[in-house]
């Protein structure tokens, strides 16, 4: 078997796939990402990360799709939850590009959290934890939350209404979800919904970013 140091793509392979993105990166990030891609090869072999082998397609649909985020909603700074972080997406290459934003990782497979804590090691990133946990356990370990993102949440109903609790007060979602489950979520009426944002190379997936909705009575109680 290859080592993850061999298999992990080049530095212009990086940047050229990230460019189709429209993201810039520095030297270091581009490094903290071939870092990554080999650490998620090494580890996928004993823990279920992710089901995608190719160490390009990890690029584009782990890393791209994730870090597409920052530049369409737009992200730069706060406190973010990734929620089903799993093998960290979208949260830790939402980190690496956006230095400054607050990262909590919630991943309740003891496994994959401890992934999750060896990268953040491994990168020296600051400001971000990884909280061993399902979501409907946490409140005040993350609020006030200014983003709730999540890539693998599959109950869309309870997530929004958690997200959208006093308990949590989170100002927005950001969701990477199929075409098919758009109808389901915009139904939910606790959030503002933006129209959806394809994701570049993609037919099927978008990102959907909802504001929360402050109820009138609630607000006048203020």
């Amino acid at each position: 078997m290859a080592s993850s140091s061999t298999v992990r793509p080049s530095t212009e392979v990086v940047r050229r796939a990230l460019s189709e993105f429209q993201i810039t990166v520095s030297d270091a990030q581009v490094s903290q990402i071939q870092r990554y891609i080999g650490m998620l090869l090494a580890w996928n072999e004993k823990v279920n990360l992710t089901a995608i082998r190719d160490p390009l397609e990890i690029l584009y649909r782990h890393f791209c799709e994730s870090m597409y985020a920052a530049e369409a909603v737009p992200l730069a700074k706060g406190r973010l939850a990734d929620v089903g972080s799993g093998g960290g997406f979208p949260g830790l290459p939402l980190k690496i590009l956006r230095p400054d934003l607050q990262v909590f990782l919630v991943e309740s497979n003891v496994k994959k959290a401890t992934f999750l804590a060896e990268v953040v090691r491994e990168l020296e990133l600051a400001n971000i934890s990884v909280l061993v946990s399902r979501y409907e356990e946490l409140s005040e370990e993350l609020a006030p939350l200014d983003v709730v993102c999540s890539r693998a949440v599959g109950e869309f109903g309870a997530f929004l209404k958690w997200a959208g609790s006093e308990r949590i007060a989170a100002g927005q979602v950001v969701l990477w979800i199929g075409g098919r489950d758009l109808d389901e979520v915009r139904k939910n009426s606790g959030w503002e919904w933006r129209e959806p944002i394809a994701v570049p190379r993609s037919l099927q997936r978008l990102l959907l970013v909802g504001t929360r909705k402050i109820a009138t009575s609630q607000s006048a109680t203020n």
